[in-house]
């Protein structure tokens, strides 16, 4: 096994326990015996073992990967129609829609694909971050997605990078990833989260310790008693949103959570393999002892504190818990941010995005849905709800949640990003009108 191999040189020339991060970045290392290994000062050269596109982005990487006049593509490939669907009244006008508008694109990606052996998921399959989760993400792997978000991954243990399209063209060619040798912060969870407190609360914690800018050049390692508390989907919301803080990318330790999901995901046969060298995809235990000697920072989150919060308008680092949003939208830091008070009265509701769509999220609202029509509640302003694949979809269908949500009067989205990169089609007001809305 390569990574095997090339852990026991660095082992050998290093001579000290390893974190999760380096496990994984010197068990991909392209020239483990000679690389430099300085944190935030070495470029180091990496062999990831697979590539995911998104839509608006593989069009580009894929033009210049034919420049390379390949046969294929030097590791495996994915196509994932995501980013250019639209969103304005509901999955399937909204689908037609995009089918029509965008059918040249489709083709030349659908087509690409079927030529160079790439897998593709036509639009309305899901968000490139879900489907990686359920379909490729497993604990060590190393893999590099066109889109920031990429770092979901790391819920499933996995070392998963946004990329610019030469960067991925580069490994799809058979050329190694350069980047900066990161620096790595350990963030040491306890507690169990509580009450109405979600793993979202968790980024939004350390976003606001952090800010905006503190994960640039930094990769952002969780470990503690916490994290086997959290669900592998949980832990993927945190892993997203670490894009937030510029990280390179953000990651969990493996835990038995991973094996749950990997069997309700019918990844089952991968757990073998994941615990014949389950050593390796956890940090060495030294590091837990004594965590300030590995990491260049470390932070502490009790995760018992926590209490269910949010961020912005305009900044996800402008943090308050949920409790203080009244105080929170006339503080100076968002009157700053806003460039006057945010308006009050909100004008449309999202839930799901690449950060908050999967089944268990899906859950959670269909029992605060299930709540509010028991007690007669009707909709304030429009809700729009965004599953995170069709994988997402079936299931809440088959258990019941999506009746609740359209019963609530939730219009449904297409399985895709949608409103929170943009792709969002308003007639409610007017261009330049100063609105609030609620996102997920």
């Amino acid at each position: 096994d390569t990574t095997a191999k090339n852990l026991a040189i660095i082992r050998d020339r290093l001579k000290r326990p390893l974190t999760l991060s380096e496990k994984i970045l010197y068990g991909h290392l392209a020239d483990p015996q000679n690389a430099e290994l300085i944190r935030g000062e070495s470029y180091v050269e990496f062999h990831p073992d697979r590539v995911i596109l998104q839509d608006a982005t593989a069009q580009m990487a894929i033009l210049q990967f034919m420049q390379a006049q390949k046969e294929e593509a030097a590791v495996p490939v994915t196509v994932h129609c995501d980013h250019l669907i639209r969103a304005y009244s509901g999955a399937a006008s909204d689908l037609a829609t995009a089918n029509s508008e965008n059918e040249e694109v489709y083709k030349f990606l659908y087509d690409a694909s079927q030529r160079y052996g790439f897998g593709f998921w036509k639009p309305g399959a899901g968000i490139i971050h879900q489907v990686a989760l359920e379909q490729y993400a497993f604990p060590g792997e190393m893999f590099l997605g066109t889109d920031s978000h990429t770092p979901n991954g790391g819920g499933l243990g996995s070392f998963a990078c946004g990329v610019g399209g030469a960067d991925a063209v580069d490994v799809m060619v058979g050329l190694p990833w350069e980047v900066l040798h990161p620096q790595i912060v350990g963030v040491r969870l306890t507690g169990t989260l509580k009450g109405w407190a979600a793993p979202k609360d968790v980024i939004q914690k350390l976003l606001h310790i952090l800010t905006v800018e503190g994960g640039t050049n930094r990769v952002i390692e969780y470990f503690g008693p916490g994290c086997k508390t959290i669900s592998a989907t949980g832990k993927a919301t945190i892993c997203n949103m670490g894009a937030e803080l510029g990280a390179t990318t953000s990651l969990f330790p493996y835990d038995e959570r991973m094996d749950a999901y990997l069997k309700v995901t019918e990844r089952e046969n991968l757990l073998p393999i994941i615990h014949k060298f389950r050593d390796n995809l956890v940090a060495d235990a030294e590091t837990a002892q004594n965590p300030e000697k590995y990491y260049d920072l470390v932070i502490d989150i009790n995760l018992s504190e926590l209490e269910p919060s949010l961020v912005g308008p305009h900044s996800p680092d402008a943090f308050a818990n949920a409790s203080q949003m009244v105080e929170h939208l006339g503080s100076p830091r968002v009157v700053e941010l806003n460039k006057g008070p945010a308006p009050a009265n909100l004008t449309y509701a999202l839930i799901g995005s690449c950060t908050n769509s999967s089944y268990e999220d899906m859950g959670r609202i269909s029992i605060l849905a299930d709540q509010l029509i028991a007690k007669g509640v009707k909709l304030k302003c429009p809700l729009m709800v965004t599953p995170g694949s069709e994988q997402v979809h079936a299931t809440i269908k088959r258990d019941g949640q999506l009746a609740k949500l359209e019963q609530l009067g939730a219009i449904v989205l297409a399985n895709a990003c949608g409103p929170c990169i943009g792709q969002w089609k308003r007639d409610d007001v007017k261009e330049g009108t100063a609105n609030s809305i609620i996102s997920s």
